[in-house]
């Protein structure tokens, strides 16, 4: 079975792209929504928060994640701090996940990819790519933020040439070319490779 991932910087619409592949009958683990189921059923993820975050990190048992992105947002020291706590699990329960599936290839869709190191343990990498003010209108309607907040993010992920740069494929998503084709030829390569592995 292959392994492929799936990366883009915030906003450059690889959840979309993700649910093409789904749509498709392959099976997709979404990394950045498990960290979050992660982050509250890990006792040992949450209490290695806490420790780092303080108390407020949890209110009632949920997350603060209005708390937390106050802080890591703000401090690229704090965010390496979070993702040393939260990868390792993350990346654990995708190789469980992976264990349990039975297709010709997976996709494991997440936007730190190369700097949680989980790509070492994928065949290829896909990345999306988008201009910015499109990610940043994106990404400032879904989150409710300003542009502003979006462009902090964005600062803080790994520049969009050299993510791209490290990636096998490319899907282009500028809103003039189709998607749908792009990930359809991608479908057919990964059949044909899984084939031949």
């Amino acid at each position: 079975m292959l392994k492929i991932g799936l990366t883009g910087g915030i906003g450059s619409g690889k959840t979309t792209v993700a649910k093409i592949f789904e749509q498709l009958g392959t099976p997709v683990y979404y990394a950045d929504m498990r960290a979050k189921s992660i982050i509250e059923e890990d006792e040992m993820v949450r209490n290695a928060i806490i420790s780092n975050f303080g108390e407020q990190s949890f209110v009632d048992g949920k997350y603060n994640r209005s708390y937390i992105s106050s802080i890591v947002f703000n401090d690229a020291e704090k965010l390496l701090q979070l993702n040393q706590i939260v990868h390792p699990a993350a990346i654990a329960d995708a190789a469980e996940w992976m264990k349990k599936q039975n297709a010709p290839y997976i996709i494991k869709e997440a936007a730190l990819l190369f700097e949680s190191g989980s790509h070492k343990h994928l065949d290829k990498i896909i990345g999306v790519t988008s201009p910015t003010h499109l990610r940043m209108k994106r990404t400032a309607s879904r989150d409710q933020i300003s542009e502003e907040e979006v462009m902090k993010k964005i600062a803080l992920q790994m520049p969009n040439e050299e993510k791209m740069a490290k990636c096998d494929y490319i899907v282009t998503n500028n809103e003039k070319e189709l998607i749908l084709p792009q990930v359809l030829k991608l479908h057919e390569a990964f059949i044909s490779l899984s084939i031949s592995n």
